[in-house]
């Protein structure tokens, strides 16, 4: 016990001295900018105690309930979610809608399927999937390990019958003796498989970004242009009302005035007006690596993204969320500050080797 009130004390220390050294630095970041003149002091300092604690990445990563993580399970798998023959057509794995190389989405504006058909949402990244509360852009599973099973079964993705993967699992060599180490109670199911690509899935999570070195105390871990732009997140661009906590994301669904949407999204799930056209919000973390952007893949870059809220969306859209503003009325260097600091939230690239699949 004592031990852990000095390991608090220690990091209580070292996050305020985080947040004067922090404060020095976004009131600096003014100058950097003498076209245009910083805004009164009470407006840059939003960087408090609280906010520190806030953004600060947790250190463990929750696990499924009865479905701990294990090497076995963890393997069993990467395996898996690499592999096309989980597929109706053998052709699509996992991996082909959430390709590591690309932030673990695709990289197109909506997601390609069985039969390469065009679909009507974009692959969302699995990045800290493990830490979000509701999974699908509708949030219509509450679990990985439900939410595995979901694009395998569903006819415009996989198109795989969960009977069918179960006998192509079971003839193959290699998996039944995978399976038998992982999950020696229950074999190969359709239970199992899903929770074998939950576990992988949940180590899918983002790395140590500049911001976070900055967060604790590395004051050059981000340039004047992108402290400042933390200042805009959190003040007049009003980012931090749904992309908030370490994974910069509320668990929540809005309706963000997207042209043309015609997909009714959360409301299937739950038809309440308000929720009509409205999405989960996403992390924003490895946010350089997963364009296009939005649910529907409307925009190619940040800085579309940060024009279209600046404008307050389009008023066709339905009912769309209070926590819009009509206008955020930035200046041209609030708008690039803030793209910069969302690319500051990439983390550091961890190298994703491929499995070896068991033959026949």
């Amino acid at each position: 016990m004592k031990k852990r009130q000095i390991q608090q004390g220690k990091r209580s220390k070292l996050l305020a001295l985080t947040f004067i050294s922090a404060t020095a630095l976004l009131i600096g970041a003014g100058s950097a900018f003498a076209s245009n003149p910083a805004p009164p002091k009470s407006e840059y300092m939003t960087a408090t105690f609280d906010a520190m604690m806030t953004y600060t990445r947790p250190t463990e990563v929750p696990q499924g309930e009865g479905n701990a993580a294990t090497a076995e399970r963890i393997e069993l798998g990467k395996h898996l979610f690499f592999d096309p023959r989980l597929s109706g057509s053998n052709f699509i794995s996992c991996a082909t809608c959430h390709n590591p190389a690309l932030g673990w989405s695709d990289g197109q504006p909506t997601a390609i399927g069985h039969g390469m058909q065009v679909l009507g949402r974009a692959t969302p990244t699995i990045i800290n999937t493990a830490y979000q509360k509701f999974q699908f852009w509708d949030g219509r599973a509450i679990t990985l390990e439900e939410q595995a099973l979901g694009p395998i079964v569903a006819a415009g993705e996989m198109n795989q019958p969960l009977d069918e993967l179960v006998a192509e699992l079971k003839a193959i060599p290699g998996y039944v003796k995978m399976f038998n180490r992982a999950y020696p109670k229950e074999g190969i199911t359709a239970t199992s498989i899903g929770k074998a690509i939950a576990v992988f899935e949940r180590t899918v999570v983002s790395s140590e970004s500049n911001f976070d070195r900055w967060l604790m105390g590395d004051e050059k871990a981000l340039t004047e242009e992108e402290a400042w732009g933390f200042v805009v997140f959190e003040g007049k661009g009003n980012c931090d009302v749904c992309h908030s906590g370490f994974n910069f994301a509320d668990d929540k669904f809005h309706n963000i005035g997207l042209k043309n949407v015609t997909n009714e999204g959360r409301f299937t799930i739950e038809p309440v007006a308000s929720l009509k056209g409205a999405f989960k919000t996403p992390t924003l973390r490895d946010i350089a690596l997963t364009s296009p952007y939005m649910h529907n893949g409307a925009y190619n870059t940040l800085e579309e993204v940060v024009e279209h809220y600046d404008t307050g969306g389009f008023k066709n859209a339905g009912v769309v969320s209070t926590d819009l503003k009509s206008s955020l009325e930035l200046s041209d260097r609030d708008k690039k500050a803030l793209v910069a600091f969302m690319k500051a939230l990439t983390g550091d690239q961890v190298n994703v080797t491929l499995p070896q699949l068991p033959a026949k």
